[in-house]
């Protein structure tokens, strides 16, 4: 998919993602409050020709890339015209790739010959790949005669696809998988089709589990050895029966994850209200000994932070302040009674904690938060940095701090008053601007200083099953910046699979962009809403009912409704916890 297919698939994504915001190309910025649901709709029907008596082979490739856009989405027809051996070899869901242009094939000696312009590809999930290599982007299909007509010899494992017909049937969604320690759900977004496959598509790519490649970074509780060998069935009153097959013991502590998956993942449905599940034809027994499970269960495993505090924190004249935007006051003990000479802070998901970093950028100080007597005790945990950056904390407790020492970017994680180094390739040693890290502890998304462009890259941290971290994968580049040398001065989630940035454009004109946390274009790169401040930095929540803010000298202004809010001007730092 190429940016000409992002504007169509943003509105999918803006009713699937619960809390997106929507940032259009003019207007003001709506916000959705759809609860992640999508539509059904399955596009316009598509019946392909099978091959005719006497197609030569140029007319049977092109008939066979036509073969593939058939829907429902099925591949019968696109057999029909391979050779029986190309047949029995060809598995096109391996793959998917989308092209920009119809290719024009072309009659070679080794066959007929298609080249793929503006392509890009998804994995065997539906994960978004990026750009098809350029040696990938010719393909020549060989041809042999069969029972007097032309059939193509071999073909590639995928389905290829124009851009366009991939819009108006596929949506993006996501897979709920845990943390390796099961405590938190972390989303996988992929592209699943819509309409009555859509809840089927979903779960069989759940069952089937995140993959190798992120064995490390996010697990399932649904056991290996188990399928979906029909599909889900969704009754009219809102109820999705999975029939699981296979050999698997279903233990008590089992289902209880393995549903939170389930309803987190098919929530995303808007047929379905309940669900139950059977394995081997028998009746799986559901927590509380309930009969259905509800779509909406799980909450306790929320990406965003089960019971996260909601309230805004920040600091005014070195001292920390919390509260809502119309009423912002010091924090209980020395933190919000002295002024410690804070430059920036970071609060725990539960707000029981607060990591601020010295005025000079080299200390990092901790203090609890509350009445009781530890919060009257703030302790310095690092004393000896460079230039650290605003602190991050995931839900396990642990604060993340990037140092921007004289060698680059030094990333550096606390946790039971340790301090960690991780070593991130793509980011270590480079220059760092900003980062932040996911709640669920999974993404680490920094804003990197490159060849004279800021650009976005997101690296997945790795943990093993106690929840020690390991290590960190290797930074992709996801959203923009580097194109048109833009520069990006605040980053924050807009949701568990959305971050917003913050663009200035001109002294007093300000852009926000929001990008996916995978790098495809499921928001349009190239939306983003003006809003005629100054804007110094970005306070958002991966919580839908938290509003995405602009923080100017002395105005709040929430960027769903550009409504402005005046402030003490003394606030030089506003953000969620996180």
């Amino acid at each position: 998919m190429n940016r000409t297919i992002a504007t169509a698939l943003a509105a999918a994504c803006l009713v699937l993602v619960s809390g997106c915001v929507r940032v259009p190309t003019g207007g003001p910025v709506e916000e959705t409050r759809s609860e992640g649901k999508v539509s059904s709709d399955p596009g316009v029907f598509i019946d392909p020709r099978p091959p005719q008596d006497g197609e030569g082979p140029v007319e049977i490739v092109d008939h066979f890339l036509d073969a593939m856009q058939a829907t429902p989405i099925q591949t019968q027809t696109a057999r029909r015209f391979l050779s029986e051996d190309a047949d029995a070899a060809w598995d096109p869901g391996l793959e998917t790739i989308t092209y920009a242009e119809p290719p024009a094939p072309i009659e070679t000696p080794d066959g007929v010959l298609v080249t793929l312009t503006g392509a890009d590809r998804l994995d065997e999930r539906g994960a978004w790949q990026g750009a098809l290599p350029a040696d990938q982007r010719d393909i020549t299909f060989p041809m042999v005669m069969e029972d007097g007509e032309w059939r193509i010899d071999a073909a590639p494992d995928a389905l290829i696809v124009p851009e366009d017909w991939f819009e108006s049937r596929y949506v993006p969604a996501s897979l709920y998988f845990f943390d390796p320690t099961q405590s938190i759900l972390a989303p996988e977004p992929i592209y699943v089709p819509k309409g009555e496959q859509l809840a089927s598509s979903l779960i069989k790519k759940l069952v089937k589990g995140p993959g190798d490649q992120l064995r490390r970074v996010v697990q399932s509780a649904v056991p290996a050895g188990l399928e979906v060998v029909v599909g889900v069935r969704v009754s009219g009153e809102g109820e999705a029966v999975i029939p699981l097959a296979g050999e698997a013991q279903l233990t008590a502590a089992t289902i209880e994850l393995m549903m939170a998956q389930f309803a987190w993942t098919l929530r995303q449905d808007a047929a379905i209200e309940t669900i139950r599940v059977t394995l081997n034809g028998d009746a799986v027994p559901l927590p509380g000994g309930v009969s259905a499970y509800r779509v909406d269960g799980g909450d306790e495993y929320d990406p965003a932070g089960f019971r996260a505090s909601p309230l805004l924190y920040g600091l005014r004249d070195g001292r920390v302040v919390s509260g809502t935007p119309s009423g912002l006051s010091p924090v209980a003990g020395p933190l919000g009674s002295r002024d410690l000479g804070l430059r920036s802070i970071g609060t725990s998901l539960d707000a029981t904690a607060v990591a601020g970093v010295g005025a000079e950028g080299t200390s990092l100080l901790m203090g609890e938060l509350g009445d009781s007597a530890d919060s009257n005790r703030v302790e310095t945990i690092v004393s000896s940095a460079t230039d650290l950056l605003r602190p991050s904390w995931d839900f396990a407790g642990r604060t993340w701090l990037v140092d921007r020492t004289t060698a680059g970017a030094r990333v550096l994680y606390v946790y039971e008053d340790r301090v960690q180094g991780l070593r991130i390739p793509g980011l270590t040693g480079t220059n760092v601007r900003s980062f932040q890290v996911s709640r669920d502890g999974t993404r680490l998304v920094a804003v990197v200083r490159r060849d004279g462009s800021d650009l976005l890259v997101v690296s997945r941290i790795e943990h093993s099953g106690t929840g020690r971290v390991v290590g960190a994968t290797r930074t992709e580049r996801i959203g923009t910046g580097g194109e048109a040398n833009l520069p990006i001065r605040s980053i924050t989630w807009a949701s568990p699979e959305r971050l917003a940035m913050l663009i200035p454009l001109t002294p007093t004109l300000t852009h926000v962009q929001l990008v996916s946390v995978d790098g495809s274009p499921a928001v349009p790169e190239a939306a983003s809403v003006s809003l005629e401040e100054r804007l110094h930095s970005l306070a958002g929540s991966p919580y839908p009912d938290e509003p995405l803010y602009g923080l100017a000298r002395d105005t709040l202004v929430r960027v769903v409704d550009q409504d402005s809010t005046s402030i003490d001007p003394g606030i030089t730092t506003l953000v969620y916890v996180g």
